[in-house]
């Protein structure tokens, strides 16, 4: 069924390039901002450049009231108001099958 919400990290955060992974730099800020889970369906995930970079909020029914909800609107709000200032990320090690689960990442230097 349709129980996601998909953020376009490509678009949002058109600075960063794919090589960055955009999708899990938004994830990542969504968390520390926030608290917010998400999982990111783009690069990592797929082990290559992907067309479409996204972060996907599983949001099961009769789980979340409206408070919720509103609470993780005002999250990608307040990280969309600063995504000029969001990094891209680079993996820094990785296992040899199914990177996106236990991969690990540092935020690229400032230039």
């Amino acid at each position: 069924g349709g129980h996601a919400v998909y953020i376009d990290a490509k678009a949002m955060l058109a600075h960063i390039p794919v090589s960055q992974f955009p999708g899990q730099s938004l994830a990542v800020e969504l968390y520390l901002e926030g608290g917010i889970r998400g999982c990111e369906i783009g690069s990592v995930m797929f082990g290559k450049a992907a067309q479409m970079e996204l972060v996907r909020l599983a949001i099961p029914r009769r789980v979340y009231t409206q408070s919720h909800i509103d609470y993780v609107i005002e999250v990608i709000m307040n990280v969309y108001r600063r995504r000029r200032n969001l990094r891209g990320m680079k993996i820094i090690s990785e296992p040899d099958t199914l990177r996106h689960f236990t991969c690990h990442f540092d935020f690229v230097d400032e230039n």
